[in-house]
């Protein structure tokens, strides 16, 4: 019988009530457990109030393990799209000199030149007359016809042209220069009792196909110019001083 009175008792009383046990703050079933959460309401009074809270905190480095090996390259990606453009960078050093070329061609030079004379003197017999030449100095490529008097023009450029005579003793001297049918400069001495040398120069910008001569011209005066077998007293020279391809 004494054990299933003492049985009846404990379901009975409360737990203070039983004598030599301590006592317990009352805890409601919809309550969470002790210590109090932060968010669970304490009295003022009530002894875990004063108690300070502890949040536990764990050390991530303790968890953390040793670095493992790396693992396999991975295959290439897929080319991406070409990007725009960069800035233009500096300018690089100066390279070294390079080796010397092969030879060139030889350089094709054009010329042309001429220098004739007449050694017998010339009476004008018309008002305008082609002075003809006898001797012939140096003729490139004969384009100095000497019985027409002309020089034909077959390399164009600018030429040096010159002309001298030995006056007539009280005669006129009266003398062209032409280009083609145009004159182009003048040679003239009034009549004098002394023979004299004059001479005329000038340059010319000639074009292939053009004719260069001299011309007597005969006004009221008998105009002459003199000469002699033995010496050249009359001249008329051109030479090429630069090709029209130059210019």
């Amino acid at each position: 019988m004494a054990a299933p009175t003492l049985l009846l008792l404990a379901l009975l009383l409360p737990v203070g009530a039983w004598p030599g046990l301590p006592r317990r703050p009352c805890v409601h079933c919809c309550r969470p457990a002790w210590p109090p959460g932060p968010y669970a309401w304490v009295s003022d009074g009530d002894p875990w109030r004063r108690l300070p809270r502890v949040r536990p905190t764990i050390d991530i480095e303790i968890l953390k393990g040793e670095k493992g090996e790396a693992g396999v390259r991975g295959r290439a990606g897929r080319s991406g799209k070409e990007g725009p453009p960069g800035a233009r960078g500096l300018q690089g050093r100066k390279g070294q000199k390079g080796q010397v070329g092969p030879p060139g061609a030889p350089c094709q030079r054009a010329y042309a030149a001429f220098s004739v004379g007449r050694r017998e003197g010339l009476h004008s017999s018309d008002d305008f007359q082609a002075v003809p030449f006898d001797t012939e100095l140096v003729n490139l490529d004969g384009a100095f016809d000497l019985a027409a008097g002309r020089f034909l023009c077959t390399v164009p450029g600018v030429y040096f042209l010159s002309l001298n005579v030995h006056t007539w003793n009280y005669k006129e001297t009266y003398l062209h220069i032409m280009l083609n049918r145009r004159p182009a400069a003048v040679l003239y001495a009034q009549p004098s009792e002394r023979s004299v040398m004059q001479a005329q120069s000038l340059m010319l910008l000639l074009a292939a196909g053009d004719a260069v001569w001299v011309r007597m011209f005969q006004r009221d005066q008998d105009n002459a110019i003199y000469g002699e077998h033995g010496d050249l007293y009359i001249t008329f020279s051109g030479h090429l001083v630069k090709p029209a391809a130059e210019l």
